[in-house]
């Protein structure tokens, strides 16, 4: 079973979500109490505050935390940007019948864990610094990357490679269309070209080559 503070390898994740190519609509849920909805899937404010709410309380704890959250004025934007990311990549894989074992997500966390020399303290602070990731949601930040990469292979190409970059993030975009994707207009509208939510700052932009959790420009 996956150790629960861990991180993967953020390469393969990082390549789709950073791709002008994911498309959907645009703003407005019908929903009454919704961030945003994706497909028939809610993503309710009161879900989005609580992850923005366990980010700012790690920040808080950590030792860089003015440099964190005065860096994280548009975190309920970012945050709703992978909720809603992680959603489609979950039904694309799921479409494509792709599937993570436990230890799949381990053997990315190992790798991960060994660019820091076996500290996991180290990888909890990057992931939390770079990426808003705390400790208790590393587990589903790896196994949402694993996904992407284990549907690259599925799609006959290598992660990392251009080619894969390019398939899989028209199958990403195809589902992304199929399904729907509405926001409520508080946090911003969806920027079909960035496959963001306005300007935010997509915090799972990194070298797709890189390994572990290295950063990027």
């Amino acid at each position: 079973m996956v150790r629960r503070r861990t991180a993967v390898s953020i390469a393969a994740a990082a390549l789709l979500l950073a791709s002008p190519a994911l498309t959907a609509c645009g703003s407005g849920p019908a929903q009454p109490g919704a961030a945003a909805v994706v497909g028939d899937q809610k993503i309710t404010v009161s879900t989005l505050q609580s992850k923005v709410n366990e980010v700012r309380a790690a920040q808080a704890a950590s030792p860089q935390a003015a440099q964190m959250v005065s860096a994280g004025g548009k975190l309920s934007t970012q945050t709703l940007s992978m909720l809603v990311q992680n959603t489609v990549i979950e039904r694309a894989a799921a479409d494509a019948g792709v599937t993570v074992s436990d230890g799949e997500v381990q053997q990315q966390y190992d790798a991960a864990l060994q660019q820091f020399g076996g500290s996991k303290e180290a990888l909890d602070a990057t992931l939390l610094q770079q990426y808003d990731i705390v400790p208790a949601g590393a587990e589903g930040f790896f196994r949402t990357n694993a996904l992407v990469g284990k549907l690259i292979v599925s799609l006959g190409f290598q992660p990392g490679s251009d080619g894969g970059q390019t398939a899989v993030v028209s199958a990403i975009s195809k589902t992304a269309r199929d399904l729907g994707v509405k926001i409520n207009p508080r946090y911003g509208a969806w920027d079909s070209k960035k496959a963001i939510i306005g300007d935010a700052t997509d915090p799972w932009v990194v070298d797709r080559t890189s390994s572990a959790v290295a950063p990027a420009a």
